[in-house]
């Protein structure tokens, strides 16, 4: 079992391996009562959770929400802050998200709103939320504005990524979610690159990809919780990504819309005077070799002003993470209108 130590005021692990999910008792011994929220496709792994903490002497019971970016709203949130209610759940209590990078973001969000914060425990179920949603400690749920908006900083007490449940995993959904691990490859590791290029599926070394993701993810974390210094480089293609996903009424899944907007901050780079030609390339060509989209055909308007909305931009000013070379991420504020043309030439389908 590979194990990544995030730091912290509250260090956690990332278990990752096949079994994890048996150190849940573990991980939630003494607690009196859990709450495990799933979406309804994974009736049976969560079943499997609630008699494992059971076991442990953990009161557990199922809270069923809906599936996918469904589930991320204030009225399902609502719903589930009653059904806690219902149940007793306590400060000495906990929530257990399974599920993929929604569920978590929900269950996190819950935890951190219930009773002002009870400790969470997520057990990802899809390689976006091993190596990222359930990292971390970011929680949200989405609204009419945008992706992500309201939430809170809310690390869990431990996460159990069980890489056993990954073989049933829908092979778009392993694709969408390796576009979070290419993404730490550009920002921080090269060798995920270097492995990603040997086997662009990313199936012959999940568990190491996995892992390095979840250690540049950790390294930012513990040093910057809050997203106000280096942490921000995780977002990396990001807020095209999400302006997409918005623009899209979630029908795009997170890791398509974020490899688009990995080439367009590329090209942004290269605009900028800081990434050369060769490596903006070296974007596309990976991220085409891993069966991942590379445009986008879409409103630039519609998506510039969804853009200024996102979390990174500061009053009416945009702010993008580029690279000046590949492993070296920085800011660029506020870009001159140029060259963001020029980046959305590079990834519209009307200029393929």
């Amino acid at each position: 079992m590979r194990r990544v130590t995030v730091g912290g005021e509250k260090p956690y692990d990332v278990v990752i391996g096949p079994g994890a999910q048996v150190e849940l008792g573990l991980v939630l011994a003494g607690t009196p009562k859990a709450a495990v929220v799933h979406a309804p496709p994974l009736a049976a792994l969560a079943g499997a959770a609630v008699e494992t903490l059971q076991t442990a002497g953990v009161a557990a019971e199922a809270v069923v929400v809906p599936d996918g970016e469904a589930a991320k709203t204030a009225a399902v949130a609502a719903q589930a802050w009653e059904q806690f209610g219902r149940l007793g759940l306590t400060r000495s209590d906990a929530v257990v998200g399974v599920g993929g990078g929604a569920v978590t973001d929900l269950a996190g969000f819950l935890a951190a709103t219930w009773t002002r914060g009870v400790r969470v425990v997520h057990l990802p179920t899809t390689v976006l939320g091993m190596v990222d949603a359930a990292v971390g400690g970011k929680t949200g749920i989405n609204t009419g504005a945008g992706k992500n908006l309201v939430g809170a900083f809310h690390p869990p007490t431990g996460v159990l990524a069980d890489t056993d449940v990954l073989a049933g995993l829908p092979e778009a959904e392993f694709r969408a979610g390796m576009a979070e691990v290419v993404k730490c490859g550009f920002i921080a590791d090269g060798a995920i690159l270097d492995l990603l290029a040997a086997d662009p599926t990313g199936r012959r070394d999940t568990e190491e990809l996995i892992e390095r993701a979840v250690r540049v993810k950790a390294d930012a974390v513990g040093q910057d919780l809050f997203d106000t210094g280096v942490r921000e480089y995780l977002n990396y293609g990001h807020t095209l990504g999400h302006a997409i996903e918005r623009v899209e009424d979630f029908r795009w899944r997170h890791g398509e819309a974020v490899a688009v907007g990995l080439v367009f901050a590329a090209e942004l780079g290269v605009q900028a005077g800081r990434l050369s030609r060769a490596e903006a390339d070296r974007h596309r060509e990976l991220l085409t070799a891993m069966g991942l989209p590379t445009r986008y055909a879409g409103d630039w308007a519609a998506l510039q002003a969804v853009m200024r909305v996102d979390k990174k931009a500061r009053g009416a000013t945009l702010r993008f993470v580029v690279l000046d070379g590949l492993g070296n991420p920085g800011i660029l504020p506020d870009p001159d209108p140029a060259w963001l043309d020029a980046a959305w030439a590079a990834v519209s389908e009307e200029t393929a």
